[in-house]
């Protein structure tokens, strides 16, 4: 297995134009609202680094799956929140700025959070403990990926309101254009790989993005957090960075195990797909909501 060009080079180039869309169309206020109640962000954590891990560790044991398989579904549940998050926040009319925050905060925490679990797991499911290090240049990568383009965003809308209105529409079609080929050049890339794995590891990757949208939700939303706030953390939370795992796992640096990358690869597939689903239930219920 390889990680192809469209994961390599083409996603952090969509990401980059997603991430400056999405900060054309946010202020400042946004993000002070989020220091002045920090509930939310807290409740974003506390399923993101404990709940989901747990579920996924429950998960894994229950089902005897290969060691590489369980070690690649435990490291890409503690993985950074996808950027790719804020995108599917925005098309579902939840709360942007809290979704990029979050990818920010989990991105700083994998540093210590992806070596721990790794270490963790290997010890768990090969009955040994192996050394692992975290190639920091690759963090500041992902979490570059994740602000700089939406702060760039964010000051031509402060200075240049006028052309910050209109380079939004135009900038977000064209995110929403490169996800789609993302995703497409994804599949074709790893065709082998989804015909091989896809009847197994597919349908375990398939059955954790459903539960992590669906935990990521309603816990927040039982916690007495708002429905903007609520979507933004499960579309966040619940989209994991396949790709960095994908990269951590490849790395002869790193663990040098081509089959932990298999999980998340699969992941990368049908998280959209899931992802994309839900947006439109929300939608859906949304439009409901107005016609009563």
């Amino acid at each position: 297995m390889h990680a192809g060009w469209s994961l390599s080079i083409g996603l952090p180039v969509a990401l980059g134009i997603i991430m400056l869309g999405l900060g054309l169309s946010l202020k400042l206020a946004d993000f002070r609202n989020i220091v002045a109640r920090p509930t939310p962000v807290l409740a974003g954590l506390l399923c993101h680094s404990v709940i989901l891990p747990l579920l996924c560790l429950v998960l894994m044991l229950a089902l005897g799956l290969p060691p590489a398989i369980s070690v690649g579904m435990m490291l890409l549940t503690i993985s950074p929140a996808g950027t790719t998050g804020a995108l599917f926040t925005h098309l579902a009319r939840g709360d942007v700025a809290l979704s990029i925050v979050m990818a920010a905060v989990t991105s700083v925490l994998s540093i210590v959070t992806l070596p721990l679990v790794s270490n963790i797991s290997f010890l768990l499911f090969y009955g040994e403990g192996e050394a692992v290090s975290l190639d920091l240049v690759q963090i500041v990568q992902f979490f570059a990926i994740a602000t700089l383009p939406a702060l760039a965003g964010m000051w031509i809308r402060s200075r240049h309101p006028s052309l910050s209105d209109r380079l939004e529409r135009p900038v977000k079609f064209l995110a929403t254009v490169f996800l789609a080929a993302i995703v497409f050049f994804a599949l074709a890339s790893n065709w082998k790989l989804v015909g091989q794995w896809g009847p197994n590891v597919g349908l375990v990757a398939l059955l954790f993005s459903v539960l992590a949208l669906t935990v990521t939700y309603y816990l927040p939303r039982l916690m007495g957090i708002g429905h903007r706030q609520a979507v933004a953390l499960a579309l966040t939370t619940g989209i994991h960075n396949a790709a960095l795992v994908i990269t951590m796992a490849m790395s002869e640096f790193m663990l040098d195990n081509p089959d932990i990358a298999i999980p998340p690869a699969l992941y990368g597939l049908v998280a959209y797909v899931t992802a994309g689903i839900f947006v439109a239930i929300l939608n859906s219920g949304r439009k409901s909501a107005a016609q009563i």
